[in-house]
């Protein structure tokens, strides 16, 4: 308390010396309540009242009331090295300019900025709180509806772990792109939710590993032959590639930002702008299908400027590369997938009663078999018609291979595939076989948009690897976004030609 004492007495000096008057009065209320400090009595806030009652004017400090003095509290509340301390609780050893009776305006006026900082960081911080709490439990919920295999009362009914991710990454491409109908930047919050469960569901590859022989030297020069583990050949491949897709589309996404064309609901525009629908046959634009829910492109009178066009024929072109890419990825994985029994056991047993006596006659009789003069002859006008034609067309194939190992006792996918290799090549069902397969491959090319067939939706249904099922689902939500942004690119660059023809 003498040392203490001491400092007062010092402190007192320092004041009167810079013209600052005190009163002796006011210094022994200082001491006396210092003194209940010190042995354990604190003021309640009405004493301090009490003894605050006359206010003494001086050049640079005016009596704190119990409001201005929690203001001067909680000025360190805003320090990073000063520790928190409620408002209504006081220091055993007070910062001077905090003693009761006395206070800054200066050093109030920053209290008060300091306590609505501190107020606006503590209300930033409660938010990101709320936000990460319910972003924790919305991934509890998909994580455990993951472990119950998609069977909500537990009872062991539900589907295996690759079909389970397989739609967990469809939904979740629904929920991200399915209301995004125009060329603009994702939603950040769209974004941020896509880019983290994506990242959540593809932490499984990380475990997919296979072991491969590798050589360990010891210290006495011995050579062992251990098993070292790695990332499976076919995730080490394309994973990495279909993230860089990923960020890419999302790239083309956000370059919408500033744009010369804008977007308005079809009820509000006029009848004398025709737009194309999202199926598209480039041989024949005649067979384009309407699609009334997407909102109608508009551009100005004038039309689009050159620089424009040419960056959306820019970002067309290099969109069309990822759709492309993704699709190509995505039919690979799905011709690995070993195809079901159900399917073999559905298959007709002719593959002329599949396809038709007209194309069977084309394929069979023609010397030099076109695909493409096969498919105009045809005269394909819709999406439907196109897919009805690859199901039919992808079941002969497979009729024609199975009737071509028929002699053999083995009839499994991985010894039909070893076995086509060995087979004669002059043999009718493999040349038919053959042909099939290149009418359907120039199909899927021709009408990219196309949905899965029978058999791909038959081989997602029944696969059980989980690693196909990842990188299926991926490069498939992937090829359909990247066809998306290609329709939507190419809507506008419509809807600035039939402006121009108007004029």
């Amino acid at each position: 308390m003498n040392i203490f004492s001491d400092f007062l007495t010092i402190l007192y000096r320092v004041l009167q010396n810079r013209g600052i008057s005190l009163e002796v009065q006011e210094m022994d209320g200082i001491l006396n309540s210092d003194e209940n400090y010190e042995m354990g009595y604190y003021p309640s806030p009405s004493s301090m009242d009490q003894t605050d009652q006359s206010p003494t004017e001086t050049p640079s400090y005016s009596i704190l009331s119990r409001d201005s003095f929690a203001y001067c509290r909680t000025i360190s509340e805003t320090s990073t090295f000063s520790e928190h301390t409620d408002d209504n609780s006081y220091s055993e050893i007070a910062s001077p300019l905090c003693w009761p009776g006395r206070k800054s305006p200066t050093r109030a006026s920053l209290s008060r900025q300091g306590m609505s900082q501190h107020r606006h960081c503590l209300d930033e911080k409660n938010r990101d709180e709320v936000s990460t709490d319910v972003e924790l439990e919305m991934m509890k919920e998909k994580f455990s509806k993951l472990l119950l295999g998609e069977d909500m009362s537990g009872g062991g009914k539900g589907v295996c772990t690759a079909v389970t991710i397989s739609n967990a990454i469809t939904n979740l491409y629904a929920s991200v792109f399915g209301q995004h109908l125009k060329l603009e930047p994702l939603h950040p919050v769209k974004k941020s939710m896509w880019k983290r469960e994506m990242n959540c569901l593809l932490l499984v590859c990380d475990y997919i590993v296979e072991f491969t022989p590798t050589s360990q030297n010891l210290k006495d020069g011995t050579i062992l032959e251990v098993m070292s583990s790695q990332p499976r050949l076919d995730i080490h491949i394309n994973l990495p590639a279909l993230k860089k897709l990923d960020a890419m589309l999302l790239d083309v996404l956000d370059s919408f930002e500033r744009t010369e064309f804008w977007y308005a609901e079809r009820g509000s525009m006029s009848g004398n702008l025709t737009r194309s629908g999202s199926f598209r046959d480039i041989v024949r634009p005649h067979g384009k299908e309407e699609k009334w829910w997407l909102p109608v492109p508009c551009v100005s009178p004038a039309g689009l400027s050159e620089k424009s066009k040419k960056l959306l024929r820019q970002k067309r072109s290099c969109t069309n590369q990822i759709h492309k890419a993704a699709m190509a990825i995505n039919n690979c994985i799905l011709a690995d997938m070993e195809i079901p029994e159900s399917y073999m056991a559905s298959l007709p047993k002719s593959g002329k009663a599949s396809v038709g006596d007209t194309i069977y006659r084309y394929m069979y009789t023609s010397e030099n078999f076109s695909p493409d003069q096969l498919l105009d002859s045809l005269n394909i006008t819709s999406e439907h018609e196109a897919l009805e034609l690859a199901d039919k067309v992808e079941a002969s194939m497979h009729t024609w291979r199975r009737k071509t190992c028929l002699a053999h006792s083995k009839s499994s996918w991985d010894t039909v595939k070893d076995l086509i290799s060995d087979i004669d090549r002059s043999d009718k069902n493999h040349l038919l076989a053959k042909r099939a397969e290149s009418l359907l491959f120039y199909l899927k090319q021709r009408y990219p948009e196309l949905s899965q067939t029978t058999l791909d939706m038959c081989k997602i249904q029944y696969n059980k690897d989980v690693g196909q099922a990842v990188l299926e689902s991926y490069s498939r939500v992937l090829e359909g976004l990247a066809y998306n942004i290609v329709a939507r690119i190419e809507d506008v660059l419509f809807a600035d030609k039939s402006m121009k023809n108007q004029d």
